[in-house]
């Protein structure tokens, strides 16, 4: 008698000691116990309520039965769809045969938003990279086809599409290159660089390189850097975001970059002081509507041209995620007409702000 006296109480513990959402419903499939989780995904007027009307989806009503009439454990995706944001859940649905006595059955709500969301994610990221690879190797093919047929004797011809082969060979070799390297890039994200390193130097270092770029292209590059900016860094990341920023400014803008590091007093997203490292062009500008999208990967504004300019599409997604592992950030702004300008934020520490 003791014993089914403290069941209740017992079950209360525990559903009230399990994480997330859990539901216990009684023989006769209605609600009898819901934790505070529970009641704040799915509304305190659930007890009492058959679980067919609380839950209303098919897939999971589904194996709710089956545990009821065959004693079988199961679980099913529940969309939550009353809030700001719908929410996946995974439900994991257990017969009982002790406690509060058999026929009950325990329903636990796992968010699995964010995995769901991850997964979607990378079969979109294989999906992006078969296609960017699958450009230029079918324009290999069809080279190559025409080097075995066509202009088989035709040295002029063969020496064109050779060169039209090259061509697409170093596409696929930058496009390559670019996603190893933002795969360590992501791969490294969680550990923010230890080493001291001055932002003026590796700026300078990664310049030297872009300056034939930018004259070839006829674009001038101006600098307006300190005497000195000391932030914990990786050089070689912060030597690829001078390079990819520049490059980007070089290739998009109207011949005129100018690049520039101060020290701010305040970052409310980083709230402290930081480094700004500055990178802005005199182009056409960038829609509005774009700008929000520009670091996603694969995203590009003008896709033919940016093809055509040997752009990745991979370039500002590399900057932010290495802006992000230095527990910074990457700010872009643009107007039409007017030019774009990008930033990447490095925080200074605060022993070093007193110091600066």
């Amino acid at each position: 008698m003791d014993d089914a006296r403290h069941e209740p109480d017992l079950i209360d513990e525990i559903t009230g000691a399990l994480p997330g959402a859990v539901v216990l419903l009684d023989k006769a499939g209605r609600v009898a116990r819901a934790n505070p989780p529970a009641r704040a995904l799915l509304g305190d007027w659930v007890i009492g309520r058959s679980y067919v009307s609380v839950l209303r989806q098919p897939e999971v009503l589904s194996p709710i039965e089956a545990a009821f009439f065959d004693s079988k454990s199961g679980e099913a995706d529940f969309t939550h769809t009353e809030g700001a944001v719908d929410t996946l859940y995974r439900v994991r649905i257990r017969p009982l045969a002790g406690l509060a006595g058999a026929g009950q059955v325990l329903l636990h709500f796992e968010d699995i938003s964010e995995q769901s969301q991850a997964l979607s994610f990378r079969r979109g990221f294989v999906a992006n990279v078969s296609h960017e690879l699958k450009t230029p190797l079918t324009a290999l093919l069809g080279f190559i086809e025409t080097l075995n047929g066509p202009a088989r004797n035709d040295p002029e011809a063969q020496r064109h599409f050779l060169s039209l082969m090259s061509r697409e060979a170093r596409r696929m070799n930058r496009l390559v290159s670019d996603l190893l390297s933002l795969s360590r890039v992501e791969a490294g994200e969680r550990t923010r660089p230890k080493r001291r390193e001055d932002l003026v130097s590796l700026v300078r270092i990664a310049l030297e390189p872009l300056s034939e770029i930018a004259s070839d292209a006829g674009a001038v590059i101006r600098t307006d850097l300190p005497d000195e900016a000391v932030v914990r860094a990786d050089a070689d990341q912060v030597i690829q975001i001078v390079t990819n920023l520049t490059e980007n400014a070089v290739k998009y803008g109207g011949g005129e970059v100018e690049l520039s590091l101060r020290q701010i007093g305040y970052d409310g997203q980083l709230r402290g002081p930081a480094w700004q490292l500055c990178v802005r062009d005199n182009g056409p500008g960038i829609d509005p509507l774009h700008v929000p999208r520009l670091a996603e990967r694969f995203y590009r504004v003008d896709t033919h041209r940016s093809r055509g300019q040997g752009g990745t599409g991979l370039g500002l997604a590399i900057v932010k995620h290495i802006a992000q592992r230095h527990r910074g950030r990457l700010k872009i702004e643009s107007e039409m007409g007017k030019g774009s300008e990008f930033t990447v934020l490095f925080p200074v520490e605060r022993d070093q702000s007193t110091t600066s």
